[in-house]
């Protein structure tokens, strides 16, 4: 019996019909920038573009969350991740999203690659592009960051800051 139950557990997998991930599968993918998955007819995603990229030393980070009170910028709850190697100038990610909705995103450059927030030489940024402050510790409300993603490509462009 427990053979059949496991034979047709299989066979249900295989059609892609088994229970669904669970809730903490839809965290922290991390991706490549793949330009195709914005191409048109694609979706849903993000295109985002960014502006200011001080040098070509470090690593570029951008991850997309979202934009709830619950969701954005807390701990292991961003959705996707792409990490590369900065350039100077502006670099241009696309970010797939899971469905149609609003999502913020958060850009950061680690300067000296040491996986490392250090304030007084990494840069960061975020979707809408809002003032961040001392006052708000880098960590403006999500509504302020929150871009609205239908079932096509959405296009944002994003200036990096730096102290």
């Amino acid at each position: 019996m427990i053979r059949g139950i496991l034979a047709g557990l299989t066979v249900l997998g295989a059609m892609g019909l088994a229970m669904p991930a669970p809730a903490w599968a839809q965290y922290r993918n991390e991706i490549r920038n793949d330009m195709g998955k914005c191409a048109a007819g694609s979706g849903p995603a993000v295109m985002v573009t960014v502006d200011g990229v001080k040098s070509s030393q470090g690593k570029l980070r951008i991850q997309t969350y979202r934009a709830t009170s619950s969701e954005w910028l807390q701990k292991g709850k961003w959705l996707s991740r792409i990490e590369v190697p900065a350039r100077a100038g502006t670099m241009s990610f696309c970010v797939p999203v899971p469905a149609s909705g609003t999502y913020g995103v958060a850009v950061r450059h680690d300067l000296n690659g040491n996986g490392k927030t250090d304030i007084a030489s990494d840069g960061g940024a975020m979707s809408n592009n809002p003032s961040i402050n001392i006052f708000n510790l880098g960590k403006p409300s999500y509504t302020k960051v929150g871009v609205p993603v239908g079932d096509g490509v959405k296009s944002i462009r994003i200036q990096m800051k730096y102290m």
